[in-house]
């Protein structure tokens, strides 16, 4: 009897638990939901949420091999029609794959198609070891890169993504500044741009799993991707009249609505918002008194004025002011700052660009000074 009262009590229990929500934990709930947007040029953040928490970024790792590669091609330490030879390790790698043969000649063109478009876990290898001669090489290449993009929450450990998915974290933001560093490669472009294509004379064929590739106008990348540590991930990029913006989620629980939230907030971006480079004042001093100094005065020069990203119609709230010294003290270095235009929207600074000097002035010694006049004396 007692048993049969306990097995009702049970069953109500779980029905209970069934039909409220909250209290059943769906595969959606394990991962955390990271997504950012940001504009290419000036990196500044136009909305978020938990984009520095760090979490699995699995395949989303491949983007650094990419971008290593590319700065190898860059540099002229590969061409895209040069051959590299497949390892017994590269044979090795497991999961998505061009199945490529120990011994096995492809070229890098071929291999950043394999990596881009067909996610491949062994071309990835082979990039990696002709990049650096060993994976290992390789990982401590990626984390020494991370970092001096800026990408401080990321930890990578192989140059794929599929193995050690858990130990390889990352974030939406820090995805999104490497993403951003991968624009400026134009050849990579018409590799994330592809829906499918073949490599090995045509023996594997390739498709993206970034399906914005087929129809998100000014689309220029990136990678989609899934492990179950991380989730499914998106990093996606496009470039409309020269503004380019870059969105990236991290951890859904489902393919499609990870895919149309990183397009919807690309939308976001070109609907809503502007990028606007403000004008340097006319008031900037051209030069700036020196005590001390062989000379009287030292010339002065503006720093590079960075792209700010505002909603739509704002650009009229940005006011500049100028910062400069009355004066230095000699000796002058090239490149001193002496003061700073500061740009502001609503009375509330939003950067600044560095005032300095042109030139170096040195110091005024009884020496230089004795000598100055005996010169004077003789040319009198």
């Amino acid at each position: 009897m007692r048993k049969k009262i306990f097995l009702r009590i049970l069953s109500a229990v779980l029905a209970i638990i069934m039909v409220t929500p909250g209290l059943c934990v769906s595969a959606d709930e394990e991962h955390t939901v990271c997504k950012v947007l940001i504009e290419a040029s000036s990196g500044v953040v136009i909305t978020g949420q938990n984009e520095d928490t760090p979490v699995p970024v699995g395949t989303m790792a491949k983007l650094m091999t990419v971008l290593l590669a590319a700065e190898s091609v860059d540099r002229g330490e590969l061409s895209l029609d040069e051959k590299l030879k497949t390892s017994a390790n590269a044979n090795s790698m497991q999961g998505a794959q061009v199945w490529l043969m120990p011994g096995e000649e492809i070229t890098v063109d071929e291999l950043f198609k394999s990596v881009i478009i067909g996610n491949a876990n062994d071309a990835s290898a082979v990039l990696a070891e002709g990049v650096s001669g060993t994976e290992e090489n390789f990982s401590r290449i990626m984390n020494t890169r991370a970092k001096e993009l800026g990408m401080v929450n990321t930890v990578f450990t192989n140059c794929n993504g599929y193995y050690d998915d858990g130990a390889q974290m990352s974030t939406a933001h820090d995805l999104a500044v490497l993403c951003a560093k991968l624009s400026e490669y134009g050849f990579l472009r018409e590799y994330f741009s592809t829906w499918r294509d073949f490599v090995r004379d045509g023996q594997t064929e390739l498709v993206n799993a970034n399906e914005a590739v087929k129809s998100y106008k000014g689309i220029i990348g990136f990678k989609a991707g899934y492990t179950e540590q991380a989730g499914y991930c998106t990093a996606m990029g496009a470039e409309r009249d020269g503004i380019t913006y870059i969105s990236v989620a991290l951890g859904y629980g489902d393919k499609d609505e990870c895919q149309a939230e990183a397009k919807r907030l690309l939308t976001l971006g070109f609907s809503q918002y502007q990028v606007f480079t403000p004008e340097l004042p006319k008031d900037i001093p051209a030069e700036i008194n020196v005590r001390g100094g062989l000379a009287r005065t030292v010339q002065l020069e503006c720093g590079k004025v960075r792209n700010v990203v505002l909603p739509n119609g704002a650009a009229g709230s940005v006011t500049s002011r100028v910062v400069v010294a009355d004066y230095v003290y000699a000796p002058v270095p090239m490149g001193k700052k002496v003061g700073e235009v500061q740009f502001l929207r609503d009375d509330k600074m939003m950067f600044s660009v560095d005032i300095c000097t042109s030139w170096s002035v040195e110091e005024m010694t009884a020496r230089k000074a004795l000598n100055i006049i005996i010169k004077k004396l003789l040319t009198f």
